[in-house]
């Protein structure tokens, strides 16, 4: 079982840029994306919303999930989330051990 994340943080005169940018230079994305248990830790920027950025956070399992939660990176992303004031949204998924249904293999290109 893994677990995906989707943060959207979310500010006013591109805070939420800005903040992924700082993640990005400071080095602190990297540090988490060497965490044992990450699987997926990447920034975007939705077309129709300039002053927000998707946080797509994947984790192995909720132990590697909860290790994160209490490392010292935390104290890294709260100041910065206060820096830019920023407000967020999470959505919580947990992969499907079967997968995908053959019926939705059609409406994939690979």
């Amino acid at each position: 079982m893994s677990i995906v994340m989707n943060l959207y943080y979310t500010g006013a005169d591109g805070n939420a840029r800005k903040f992924a940018e700082e993640m990005e230079s400071s080095g602190t994305a990297a540090l988490i994306r060497a965490e044992p248990g990450n699987k997926r830790y990447a920034y975007f920027a939705p077309f129709d919303d300039p002053e927000t950025v998707l946080l797509i956070d994947a984790w192995a399992d909720q132990a590697a999930l909860d290790a994160h939660h209490a490392s010292p990176m935390m104290k890294t992303i709260a100041e910065l989330r206060e820096k830019y004031d920023l407000r967020m949204r999470a959505e919580r998924y947990v992969s499907d051990a079967s997968g995908a249904p053959a019926s939705d293999a059609k409406f994939i290109r690979t």
